[in-house]
């Protein structure tokens, strides 16, 4: 009978658990995560492996978006389990080589973490043994201000993520904290949002019966008007 060796448990971090601390050197010199960005949101996110074309479309993609989430207070750290000198050659690379889809000249200046221990990302479950025992997934986790883990997205070595729903998911998930709704499918500021469902039928038939804000379809599915303007001048600092 064959023996087959048991596959390694990948412990992944879930939504609503505190972000696992850890001190790491980065392209922009130490960090201790997440305190020392206790009060801003903060996108960490891995990658496969230097000087691969994936990674590096993605990487020009989120330094051409970085003001637009500085602007909505989130912070991006990347991480992959290469050397400090690997990135910092990789990234000058980018910047003087590299152009794609009219991006060029892409200076990346979030911090880039060394992790060739793998400290980081086995903490994280950044390893999946099924995809790869050397290199990271895309893993995405999007951390709050008090360094709590609100939303994760994993993609595996072969397919770039989509940038835009990552900023769309950022604000979404700021939207609903900030004025307590949540955000239908294909959400984007300016849509209807929608009401938290109704907790017994008294309030429900009160929702029911305030036609002047809420559009309630029954019970369980109310929706309100949220102007975009408020939205984004709320969420966004210029």
């Amino acid at each position: 009978m064959d023996l087959q060796e048991p596959q390694a448990v990948v412990m992944i971090p879930r939504i609503g658990d505190q972000a696992p601390e850890f001190t790491a050197t980065t392209t922009q010199g130490e960090i201790n995560y997440p305190s020392d960005y206790k009060g801003k949101w903060t996108i960490l996110f891995s990658h496969p492996a230097d000087f691969t074309p994936v990674c590096t479309s993605e990487f020009m993609t989120f330094a051409v978006m970085h003001d637009d989430f500085k602007k909505a207070n989130c912070e991006l750290i990347g991480l992959s389990i290469d050397g400090l000198y690997s990135h910092i050659a990789w990234l000058r690379t980018i910047k003087e080589k590299i152009e794609y889809k009219g991006m060029k000249d892409v200076e990346v200046i979030f911090p880039l973490i060394e992790d060739i221990s793998m400290n980081v990302a086995k903490k994280y479950g950044m390893i999946q043994p099924g995809e790869s025992t050397t290199q990271a997934v895309r893993a995405v986790f999007f951390v709050d201000p008090e360094g709590v883990i609100r939303t994760l997205m994993y993609y595996p070595l072969s397919t770039g993520r989509n940038f835009k729903e990552i900023y769309r998911t950022l604000l979404a998930l700021q939207a609903s904290e900030e004025f307590n709704v949540a955000t239908p499918a294909d959400w984007q500021p300016g849509d209807d949002v929608i009401v938290p469902t109704a907790g017994s039928c008294g309030v429900a038939k009160e929702r029911m019966e305030d036609t002047d804000e809420l559009d309630c379809k029954d019970w369980f599915f109310c929706t309100k008007k949220l102007d975009k303007e408020v939205v984004l001048n709320t969420l966004i600092k210029n």
